[in-house]
């Protein structure tokens, strides 16, 4: 029986929770070690989310790989899938195959009732805490927009930003009180971005030349 590996990392998760690929194989192989296991290949998906199983190449060749008795060894949940979805998915695929799952940081190991019920209960766990930081982000960015502080992005026409904090551009509201008379008026985008021009009011890079999906974006953003 072999122990078949599958580690990965994303640009965020290698910054903030420090589990390189390196630290990951090293576990996986000490694990393969330690329980008899021969360890076959590890499949790698680098720099790649884990929001999605479907899209994740290294994955889908260690799903694959997998033969009747092996194991599919993972560092921890998190690098195998975001989703108790996709998490429960892999483990139905795994148990077609007669073949184990094992997360090393959790203690999981598929061959035992409580293993699977353990693997599938931190899923969800997994899952809700997830959910739980983001809505937190959601909240926060909803307090810095309610602040006026920028939460990312390009700068809204109109306005500069100083010291985190949007401020209006009186060049650029002027050019919008004009799209917004001139629009009132019945005068269409594309002769809207000509009296612009007439005028000499400038894009957000400077430009001259003006485009009526950016004249609709900003006058459906000041509605």
């Amino acid at each position: 029986m072999d122990a078949i590996g599958y580690i990965r990392v994303s640009t965020e998760g290698q910054a903030v929770e420090g589990v390189s690929l390196d630290a990951q194989k090293a576990k996986i192989t000490a694990w393969a070690d330690l329980n008899g296991y021969e360890l076959g290949m590890i499949y790698v998906d680098a720099g790649i989310s884990g929001k999605r199983a479907d899209n994740r190449p290294g994955l889908q060749d260690a799903l694959q790989a997998i033969k009747r008795g092996d194991a599919l060894v993972v560092y921890s949940l998190s690098r195998l899938a975001r989703s108790t979805r996709d998490t429960l998915d892999i483990a139905d695929i795994l148990e077609k195959k007669n073949a184990d799952m094992v997360s090393i940081q959790e203690h999981i190991d598929t061959t035992t009732a409580a293993g699977k019920m353990v693997f599938r209960m931190l899923a969800v766990l997994n899952e809700f805490e997830r959910d739980q930081i983001a809505e937190r982000t959601r909240s926060a960015l909803q307090y810095k927009k309610s602040k006026g502080e920028k939460t990312g992005g390009t700068v809204p026409y109109g306005f500069d930003v100083q010291d985190g904090i949007l401020i209006k551009k009186s060049s650029e509201q002027k050019a919008i009180r004009l799209m917004m008379e001139l629009r009132r008026k019945g005068y269409s985008f594309r002769a809207i971005c000509k009296e612009l021009e007439k005028d000499g009011c400038k894009t957000k890079t400077g430009g001259d030349t003006w485009n009526p999906k950016t004249i609709r974006a900003i006058l459906k953003r000041a509605a």
